[in-house]
C-alpha cells in the first residue's frame, strides 16, 4: 500500500482544513516547495496536493506552488482542486504532474473524465469526496444525492487510474479513516482505491492495509503533527507487504 502525504495549499501555504471549511484552516509553512522536499527525503514514493483555493473558484489558484514542487522533487505527484476542463489537465500534465485528480466534473461532466482518461491513460483518477455515502462537489461546498458506490461504478470502464475517497466528516478531525466505508467502496469497483480523511496513527495505516483491498492512504495532519513519523511508517509499511493493489506507476 502506496502512503501519500498530502500537501494542501491555500493562499500560497501548506495548510490543513477541518472537514473541509476554509475558515478552520491551519498553517504549517508557507513554502510548499521545502516541505515536498522533507517528504521526499523521508522516502515518499508519491506526493498528493490539492489546489484548495482552486476548488472553491473551478480554476487553478496556487498554481506558482504547484510549480515550485514540481521542479523541486523528482517523485510523482498528483494534484487535485480547480481542474474542470481539458486544457487544464493537459496543461498540468504537460508542466508534470504525474496525475490529476477530477471531483467536481467527475459528477456534472462525467464525459469530460471519459476522454481525458482515453487521451492521458493512467495520469486521471477521479476524487470522490462524501458526507454519510453522498458525493460533494465544489470545495465540499455542495452536497448530491449520488450514493459514492454509484459514482465509482459509473467509471468502471472508463480507464481512470485511481479512485480517492475521502470521508468529509473524518478529514483533519484525526479521528481516524472510515475503514468500512473505504473497504466497501474497494470491493464494489476494480479500480484501485485510495484512502483519504482521518488517517491519524500507524495503526490507522496498518488496518487500510490489511483490508488487502486498499491501494493506498493520505496522511496529511497527522504527519504535521508528528502523530505519524513518515519515514518509520514507510520503512514498515515496506517491510511488511500486504496483498493491496498497486497503482501502476508511470
Amino acid at each position: 500500500m502506496i502512503l501519500y502525504p498530502a500537501i494542501d495549499l491555500k493562499d500560497g501555504q501548506c495548510v490543513r482544513l477541518l472537514r473541509g471549511d476554509m475558515s478552520a484552516a491551519t498553517v504549517f509553512g508557507d513554502d510548499p516547495a521545502a516541505q515536498a522536499l522533507a517528504f521526499q527525503a523521508a522516502g515518499c514514493e508519491w506526493l498528493h496536493l490539492v489546489d484548495l483555493n482552486g476548488a472553491f473558484a473551478g480554476k487553478p489558484v496556487n498554481g506558482a506552488a504547484v510549480e515550485a514542487i514540481l521542479k523541486a522533487v523528482s517523485v510523482p505527484a498528483q494534484l487535485g482542486g480547480g481542474i474542470r476542463d481539458m486544457a487544464t489537465i493537459e496543461m498540468w500534465l504537460t508542466r508534470g504532474l504525474a496525475r490529476v485528480i477530477l471531483g467536481t466534473v467527475a459528477v456534472e461532466n462525467p464525459g469530460l473524465v471519459r476522454d481525458a482518461a482515453k487521451a492521458f491513460p493512467g495520469q486521471i483518477a477521479v476524487g470522490i469526496d462524501a458526507r454519510t455515502g453522498r458525493v460533494a462537489t465544489k470545495g465540499w461546498a455542495l452536497e448530491t444525492d449520488i450514493q459514492a458506490t454509484d459514482l465509482a461504478r459509473s467509471f468502471e470502464d472508463a480507464g481512470v487510474a485511481a479512485l480517492i475517497y475521502t470521508d468529509i466528516d473524518r478529514d483533519g478531525a484525526m479521528g481516524g479513516p472510515n475503514i468500512a466505508a473505504t473497504e466497501a467502496l474497494a470491493r464494489a469497483v476494480s479500480i484501485p482505491v485510495i484512502a483519504s480523511g482521518g488517517v491519524s496513527s500507524m495503526a490507522d495505516l496498518l488496518a487500510l492495509r490489511d483490508t488487502g483491498v486498499i491501494a493506498g492512504a493520505i496522511s496529511g495532519r497527522a504527519l504535521y503533527d508528528g502523530a505519524i513519523d513518515l519515514a518509520a511508517a514507510l520503512t514498515r509499511l515496506r517491510a511488511s507487504p500486504s496483498s493491496s493493489p498497486n497503482i501502476p506507476q508511470e
